[in-house]
């Protein structure tokens, strides 16, 4: 009996296991859609912009601005980009094993969630700031962290500013991505990498009032803020669709267990019946 007992109990656990996970997926599974929605509502200014920065790009000097100069590379910035919990599969996992392929002696590191955090501090690599990851993030907010990553590009703290984050590509399909923002180099690079294609340059070429040069120096930086913050939407979709699918899948793991601890439970109880039977036969017979 008392093997039915533990049978009951872990069947028990496992069903409670089940109402959470479930209720876990559900939670996972509204979020989901409005990240989702979030991260998707973007792609056409993207293209937009991409489309107007590589007009002006052409009208001017590309030299003459320093976003788009390229220097000896002795620094590099990674803005890493993970989650504040777990319970999302392999997303973060996969996340931070790119960051070993990061030479620690010249990279330095501003973490956005606190699973990258923890993992920066783990390692002692070096961290010089980290963010939160707000739950539903603003462009104000992923302003700040651009900008202190073009500032420390322009003192000349760092040579190059690489974003990591998990490219949202559908909800069953979240691509650990390392995105290079500074310098700006390809921007039709960068739009393919983002999930953007640019837009045809229109017929005829564009006006830029009151010169090329000042829309560059205006919509460069702009477009850096941007980026940083549609990474951000993205890793946000990534991680709820990640977290719902594997909440479905411990979900649908844990019915399976507890099909498969009832029938052992029933094979036990059809035994100890059987058992129980047999004594009372052989006492009949010992008193016959």
């Amino acid at each position: 009996m008392a093997n039915l007992r533990d049978i009951r109990r872990r069947i028990k656990s496992v069903k409670n296991t089940a109402q959470i996970t479930k209720a876990m997926q559900m939670v996972a599974a509204s979020k989901m859609r409005k990240a989702q929605q979030a991260a998707l509502n973007g792609r056409d200014y993207a293209q937009l912009l991409n489309s107007v920065i590589v007009s002006v790009r052409d009208a001017v000097e590309e030299t003459l601005h320093p976003l788009l100069q390229q220097r000896e590379l002795k620094n590099e910035l990674v803005i890493l980009m993970s989650t504040d919990k777990g319970l999302c599969g392999a997303l973060n996992t996969n996340i931070l094993r790119e960051v070993l392929k990061f030479d620690p002696a010249r990279t330095q590191f501003v973490s956005i969630g606190r699973k990258g955090t923890q993992f920066l501090a783990r390692t002692r690599r070096n961290m010089i700031a980290d963010f939160p990851l707000a739950e539903r993030p603003t462009f104000a907010q992923c302003k700040q962290i651009s900008k202190f990553c073009i500032d420390k590009f322009l003192d000349g703290s760092v040579d190059k500013v690489t974003i990591l984050y998990p490219r949202f590509v559908n909800t069953l399909s979240q691509v650990p991505t390392a995105l290079p923002i500074l310098p700006i180099t390809s921007l039709e690079e960068v739009g393919i990498k983002t999930n953007y294609a640019p837009l045809p340059k229109l017929e005829g070429g564009m006006t830029f009032e009151p010169n090329p040069q000042a829309v560059l120096d205006a919509i460069l930086p702009a477009y850096v803020h941007y980026i940083v913050y549609q990474t951000q939407l993205g890793t946000r979709a990534s991680e709820q669709s990640a977290r719902m699918v594997a909440m479905k899948s411990a979900t649908d793991n844990a019915k399976s267990l507890v099909k498969d601890l009832t029938l052992e439970y029933n094979k036990a109880r059809q035994a100890s019946i059987t058992n129980e039977i047999l004594e009372i036969a052989t006492a009949q017979l010992a008193l016959g």
